[in-house]
């Protein structure tokens, strides 16, 4: 009688019913611009990565793309490019955006809105208007506005996007000053969701300000911290409109970041194959740093 039961009760749960179909219905647009813009290109670009492409009559190779990838010096000099592009612009661009979060929240909504606005205006900009504005502040000439600054402090002009030794720091403080309005309104959200009781608290017990941010703010806003640096340090590895606008990956290689190696190779010299390689292993270098930084830091987190 119960395996009777047990049975009757299986074939409801897994009985395709009218409201199911209803349900597929919904969602099978949505499923389909998955498949044919995100699974399909995906599975390509795997198949792709063991192919001396070709547009008629592709040749098998295996692994060639592949260790090719590890034995071209110019790989190698995009990663450490692309990690010290990551090291110093994601901590950087959270500190300032959870520095301005606190220091925009005693304000009053109307005024928080303003301030929101004017930080997240770059954002919804063209990139290439944005890089247009930018390569006139690094105009190499003492025309160019942060030539002029350091003339005026008796310090030469220097060719900011020309060469080796300032180009790669030309595009870290273009991305540091201009993308961090959609953080700020994000720490902003997290930082008004605090209970004021734990800063009441706090002022019975005599905290300075300082206490009350390390010990109240920082633990609570620890979940957005995390998902801030999980997406910052996703974009950086696949930063490429930056170096492409800029500098185009010069001099020297000194810009090239993994994403526009990819594109070169794809676009430029037509080694798809080998583009679409160095592709898969981006997306599992991302995947992997993904999963260390939840599991270092999302342990306590609770969201």
């Amino acid at each position: 009688m119960s395996k009777a039961r047990g049975r009757t009760l299986a074939d409801r749960r897994f009985r395709f019913t009218s409201e199911d179909r209803w349900g597929y219905f919904f969602i099978f647009v949505a499923m389909a611009v998955f498949v044919m813009f995100t699974l399909y290109p995906v599975v390509s670009a795997v198949r792709t990565s063991f192919l001396k492409y070709k547009p008629f009559g592709s040749e098998f190779i295996g692994l060639k793309n592949y260790t090719d990838t590890f034995k071209s010096p110019l790989f190698y000099k995009a990663v450490w490019n692309t990690v010290l592009y990551t090291v110093v612009v994601v901590p950087l661009s959270l500190l300032i955006a959870f520095s301005i979060a606190i220091m925009i929240l005693p304000f009053r909504k109307k005024t928080q809105s303003v301030f929101k606005s004017i930080y997240y205006l770059p954002g919804i900009a063209s990139g290439v208007a944005l890089s247009v504005v930018w390569l006139w502040l690094y105009d190499s000439s003492p025309d160019g506005l942060f030539n002029q600054v350091l003339m005026f402090f008796g310090i030469p002009a220097q060719n900011w996007l020309s060469s080796s030794k300032t180009s790669m720091l030309s595009l870290m403080l273009m991305a540091i000053l201009s993308g961090q309005g959609s953080n700020i309104i994000i720490y902003i959200a997290a930082l008004l969701g605090i209970d004021n009781s734990y800063f009441e608290a706090a002022e019975l017990d005599g905290a300075t300000f300082f206490q009350k941010v390390r010990y109240i703010v920082f633990p609570l806003v620890k979940p957005t911290t995390l998902f801030l640096l999980v997406t910052g340090i996703i974009g950086s590895f696949q930063v490429f409109q930056n170096a492409f606008m800029m500098t185009g990956g010069g001099p020297d290689n000194s810009t090239t970041m993994i994403g526009l190696l990819i594109y070169k190779n794809a676009f430029e010299y037509s080694k798809f194959g080998l583009a679409c390689a160095q592709a898969i292993l981006l997306a599992i270098v991302i995947a992997l740093i993904s999963l260390v930084q939840f599991r270092l830091m999302g342990a306590d987190v609770e969201y």
